[in-house]
């Protein structure tokens, strides 16, 4: 295509589109003088992040090999790619890609610059027919800056004379340089005038376009391989402007591929010698899982936002995801974050999760909460409300207290924050929302477990640092919820207990009852990602292995049997039988997941089965003392891993696919790796090191497995109300305001008044004395509000007496 002043022709180019979300690598140097994060998928570079682990600005980087006459061979498409770390536990690769023609083999060896924001790709091409003379090698870049492949500028240029190719958008910028000269070099519009398409016609470069502005655009530049004898080092450099960009890729070139390397395995080994020995029994054969599972955890972490650590460097089905989807899974997730901080924990990376902490209480929001997720700069992407993310951070610094990862001085600084979560919780829990999976308000076993245990580790905080009051009004707030846990979530007498010959279990998220009388179990729910024909249940009929949090956080005992009798029921509906062995859906008639034929999740789908849930079943299976069992799972849980090492969030539970790449057990086009799949898994070898559930926090088991300590009280609050109270319990009224409260026994015909108290955490409470009050009795209450002046007007009741403990 003609072009007299230079310019690429075909602008903006089309809709740019992100990459596979299956990754078989990624990386990122042990360095604060280093900011750029890279992946591998396929055999290539995928998305590189840069100056942040939440910003991609890259699509990807690959090779295409010629004849220049009749032989075509893109690297990412018709090669068998072999990867292999070049040191245990560091995240630096030796790929071998070879054509399935038989005609050549390239291999790289890839890491990130320790000393500059720039990634190297140290590239040997071996001709396997013919002579190196007989091939053209073009390599082949997709600048996406900034989280957009649009907009983007790219150009032919040089830095201090030497020939780059140059692309920048809003204050970020690339440059790519290589050890040997270039050929040739153009730029152009994705899917008009790019590399691609150039030599997919022409065998070889025909177009050599200067610049191309503001659109979706691609670099594309051809090797000098007989200048080095087919080999060669290509750099990748990233600053605020192409200077700085170009200043970065020449001197990682001329301190070389070797002193790069050196300091990256260095780096990562030492790090790698800290940790605990977890795999001191393990062969070195094959892949060892531990020492990936401490890499990717830790490689996700963000530098410049010291404790930040996203959930994974992909983006979900991110072929079919455009610029419309910014955040992927490079974004923090409060949960995901606890729980990664759990695995470095189990690990023994103290450092590293004091760092998650002091992250946390820097992102917390005023009231006590954490957004549903954000940017690494704290600011909310999606804002929804999950109360387990408020209660995973309180549980996170006290089992990082009692691991004493935190000395007396850290603990005290925390304290705070973990006030302020306790004070949002007793405010607005128990009821979430939103449940752990993003979905659907009411109560969750999975939350309400995270919150009771959390109120019960923030009230041991509390008794610390010298809040007695505190603590006390916690542990209460926590009696009440535990003994409130079946009349929420416990249905019996349904169709599936006859069905599946159990007397009852809990049920996968149940709705706040607005009319006395009505069960909430015969309410319908909203199932999301579904069809609108699927897109409501009975919540009778959802379950979930979320109700194994009852365990795991110390409510229940294993044997309990209706724990039993929810996991005979779990199974039955949620448990596939992988050739690995077995492995779990997140509930019934989830839709998040690719679809039937293989197409993407693209607001609908078929959910499909998750590693770590097995990880969590294995934790379970522990708890019930069936150490095998476990052991059994945890190999599952290993064989679940893709073959270089890494944990999907999703594994294909379908025939094999394979034009589309999905094969039965083995990881589907979702987020890999997940960084949260890998925390459960160092968990699980901590659990099983030392033979027993590694976070289940102590307090709710010394309360209620132990002790068995009861609710002398039921609390009633204006977003919480109950409507029932059975006779000999105290009710607790609570408010948001200082207020007095007028209540009577005996319909009026005499009253008292109490005036609240302040717990210290945002709520007033009275206790009005209805222990003595016999069934078929009422207790009426109203308000007058000290501040505002003014009674509320409206009277309400508690009838006592009722089967069922509260409304």
């Amino acid at each position: 295509m003609d072009a007299p002043d230079g310019h690429a022709p075909g602008w903006p180019g089309i809709p740019a589109r992100w990459t596979s979300s299956a990754k078989s690598g990624m990386g990122t140097a042990l360095s604060d003088k280093s900011r750029v994060w890279f992946t591998l998928s396929h055999g290539i570079f995928n998305e590189i992040y840069y100056p942040r682990i939440d910003q991609a600005c890259v699509r990807d980087m690959g090779l295409i090999v010629t004849d220049g006459a009749e032989f075509l061979s893109e690297e990412k498409r018709d090669t068998t790619s072999e990867l292999r770390w070049l040191a245990k536990g560091v995240p630096a690769f030796h790929l071998f890609n070879t054509c399935r023609l038989g005609r050549y083999r390239i291999e790289k060896k890839i890491l990130a610059d320790p000393q500059r924001d720039t990634v190297l790709q140290q590239t040997r091409f071996v001709a396997q027919k013919g002579q190196v003379s007989d091939y053209r090698l073009y390599v082949l870049l997709a600048p996406h800056l900034g989280n957009h492949g649009a907009g983007n500028t790219a150009w032919i240029g040089e830095y201090k004379g030497q020939p780059m190719l140059f692309a920048e958008r809003d204050g970020n910028a690339l440059a790519l340089a290589c050890s040997v000269p270039w050929m040739k070099r153009s730029v152009g519009f994705v899917g008009f005038s790019d590399g691609w398409q150039d030599i997919t016609s022409h065998q070889q470069m025909a177009w050599d376009y200067t610049r191309a502005e503001n659109g979706n655009v691609d670099l594309t530049a051809e090797v000098d391989l007989q200048a080095g004898g087919g080999e060669f080092v290509l750099a990748l450099g990233f600053g605020r402007n192409a200077a700085e960009a170009g200043n970065r890729a020449r001197a990682t070139l001329q301190d070389g591929f070797e002193a790069a390397q050196s300091k990256y395995v260095r780096q990562w080994s030492g790090w790698q010698a800290t940790l605990l020995q977890l795999d001191k029994n393990r062969s070195d054969n094959g892949q060892n899982l531990y020492r990936t599972s401490t890499a990717v955890v830790r490689a996700h972490e963000a530098f410049n936002f010291p404790g930040g650590i996203i959930a994974s460097l992909s983006i979900p089905w991110g072929f079919s995801k455009g610029d419309n989807d910014l955040g992927g899974y490079h974004l923090a997730w409060p949960r995901d974050l606890a729980e990664s901080a759990g695995g470095l924990l189990a690990a023994g990376a103290h450092g590293e999760v004091r760092r998650v902490l002091c992250y946390l209480q820097a992102t917390q929001e005023a009231d006590g909460h954490w957004a549903q997720n954000m940017w690494l700069d704290g600011s909310p992407y999606w804002n929804g409300i999950q109360m387990d993310e408020t209660a995973l951070p309180v549980l996170l610094v006290d089992l990082a207290r009692r691991e004493k990862a935190l000395d007396t001085a850290d603990v005290a600084r925390f304290w705070p924050m973990v006030r302020q979560a306790a004070a949002y919780l007793v405010r607005n829990g128990p009821v979430s929302p939103q449940d752990r999976w993003e979905e659907d308000p009411g109560y969750s076993p999975f939350t309400v477990a995270a919150e009771i245990a959390a109120l019960l580790a923030a009230a041991d905080l509390a008794d610390l640092h010298h809040e007695p009051g505190i603590a006390r009004y916690l542990r209460e707030t926590a009696d009440v919820w535990h003994a409130s846990i079946d009349r929420w979530m416990f249905v019996s007498g349904t169709d599936w207990c006859r069905k599946y010959d159990v007397a009852g279990y809990y049920v996968r998220i149940a709705p706040v009852v607005k009319e006395e009388g009505v069960s909430r179990f015969l309410e319908s729910i909203a199932v999301k990602n579904v069809t609108t024909d699927q897109a409501e249940s009975p919540v009778c009929h959802l379950v979930s292995p979320d109700a194994l949090a009852l365990v795991r956080f110390g409510l229940r005992a294993a044997d309990d049997p209706r724990i039993r009798d929810t996991v005979k029921v779990v199974d039955a509906l949620l448990k596939v039988e992988a050739p690995q062995g077995p492995i779990w859906h997140r509930y019934n008639g989830d839709g998040y997941g690719e679809h039937e034929d293989g197409e993407p999740f693209d607001g609908t789908g078929i959910g499909r089965v998750w590693p770590l849930l097995t990880g969590e079943r294995a934790h379970f299976e522990l708890a019930a003392g069936r150490v095998q069992e476990a052991k059994r799972l945890q190999a599952a849980l290993e064989s679940f891993a893709s073959a270089d090492g890494l944990l999907s969030e999703q594994i294909w539970d379908a025939p094999d696919l394979p034009d589309r790449e999905l094969f039965f057990g083995r990881p589907s086009g979702s987020a890999m790796p997940l960084v949260w799949a890998h925390a459960e898994y160092l968990k699980l070898l901590r659990s099983l090191n030392d033979g027993r559930v590694f976070d289940i926090p102590p307090q709710p088991v010394a309360r209620y497995l132990t002790e068995n300590t009861e609710a002398f009280c039921l609390v009633w609050r204006f977003n919480h109300k109950i409507h029932s109270l059975p006779a000999g319990k105290i009710l607790r009224i609570e408010t948001l305001a200082p207020a007095v409260i007028r209540w009577s026994p005996d319909e009026w015909n005499t009253s008292q008044e109490i005036r609240t108290n302040d717990t210290g955490l945002g709520i007033h409470s009275a206790d009005l004395a209805t222990g003595s009050l016999t069934e078929g009795k009422q207790a009426r209450f109203t308000f007058y509000w000290l501040e505002a002046g003014h009674w509320e007007g409206v009277d309400w009741a508690v009838s006592i007496g009722a089967a069922q403990l509260g409304g």
